[in-house]
């Protein structure tokens, strides 16, 4: 098991249409990339995080390039980002 966390800096004007996105691409995401277990959003006052759950780091690291990831929420989660995201990938011992 593996997680990518991907942390945002979002104002909170932006964060419905943000949270919009991870709502779009969370069923996507679930069913169309190989090793995905899960998606959480978690919200706190400085940033909002994403949390993927993975079969393996080599499936996080391939969701990264994949279209889904770059064609898709990356372009359209751009508009409502304050700061260059911050990405993390754990292994699960």
């Amino acid at each position: 098991m593996a997680y990518l966390e991907i942390t945002l800096k979002i104002s909170n004007n932006n964060r419905p249409s943000a949270a919009k996105v991870y709502t779009d691409y969370k069923e996507p995401f679930l069913k169309q990339i190989k090793g995905a277990q899960s998606k959480e959003l978690l919200i706190r006052d400085e940033d909002v995080q994403v949390l993927h759950g993975f079969a393996s780091v080599v499936d996080a690291k391939a969701y990264l390039e994949s279209e889904l990831f770059n064609r898709d929420v990356v372009k359209a989660l751009a508009p409502y980002l304050d700061a260059d995201p911050e990405v993390r990938i754990y292994d699960v011992a």
